[in-house]
């Protein structure tokens, strides 16, 4: 570990201070937030003061303590949907470059469906359709966002598995998962992991949007994307309250995109 530590770029260094201090504060929420994610405090717009940090929101609710529980609600339903998404198309993936034939045949039409409207737009329909909720946001983003992983994975999998060792294992009789698990998986391991930093990325900015647009996480939850929308009138009056949730959703992702090009060239075996 403190070898690694020694070889971490500054950015990649920064990029975990950042995610560990978004991740303590997510599970310690209760305990840093001031007040309830839906209390309501103070009047509408209160200015930022000794009693209220960061003032009040449309409603009256603390904005500290809103961006504090807008960490854990935010984060954890992008995570959440990153590794059901994750699961959802490496499984596929996986299947397809084992089994090809018509597996693969109806996988690859199946998701070349899906991802030929954009995502967005497909999302808006579908979540109007099933109603708004968390259940129904994390399905849909993951089914959606699955088929960007399925991709990936079939890739990459499909050219382990024109490998002699892995045909070795063929003629000895290992089955199919005993060849995916053993062979497959270990030797794609290294663009799986930088893809589900990418993925969670895209899957947080797309929650925030969906929040942004009124459709993401239920009032009264705090949440980032939502919580600009809620205050985007102060920006007419020169406040800058309602950058702070976007502040806290570019940092992230900022940061999770440094550890990510330091993985990313760490596994490809370049060096300085």
């Amino acid at each position: 570990m403190m070898r690694m530590l020694k070889t971490m770029p500054q950015t990649a260094i920064l990029g975990v201070v950042v995610i560990i201090a978004y991740a303590m504060t997510a599970i310690f929420a209760p305990l840093l937030a001031p007040y309830g994610q839906a209390e309501i405090v103070g009047a509408q717009f209160e200015p930022w003061g000794a009693a209220y940090p960061l003032g009040t929101d449309t409603l009256g609710r603390d904005m500290l303590s809103r961006l504090i529980w807008g960490a854990r609600n935010t984060v954890a339903v992008a995570l959440v949907t990153t590794v059901l998404a994750f699961g959802i198309g490496a499984i596929g993936g996986l299947l397809a470059a084992a089994l090809s034939g018509w597996v693969d045949l109806t996988l690859s039409r199946l998701v070349d469906v899906l991802m030929a409207v954009p995502s967005l737009i497909l999302t808006l329909l579908a979540l109007s359709a099933l109603g708004p909720g968390v259940i129904n946001l994390v399905l849909v983003v993951a089914v959606l966002d699955s088929t960007r992983v399925f991709r990936l994975v079939r890739a990459t999998a499909m050219n382990v598995m024109v490998m002699d060792y892995v045909e070795a294992a063929q003629l000895r009789g290992e089955g199919t998962w005993w060849i995916l698990t053993r062979e497959v998986l270990p030797n794609i391991s290294a663009p799986l992991i930088a893809e589900f930093g990418l993925r969670f990325c895209f899957v947080f900015l797309a929650i925030s949007a969906l929040s942004f647009l009124g459709l993401g996480l239920p009032p009264p939850m705090a949440d980032w994307g939502s919580m600009v929308r809620d205050n985007a009138a102060l920006i007419t009056f020169g406040d800058v309250t309602p950058l702070l949730p976007a502040a806290c959703i570019a940092v992230l992702t900022v940061a999770v995109n440094f550890v990510i090009d330091w993985m990313l060239h760490r596994a490809s075996g370049l060096k300085d």
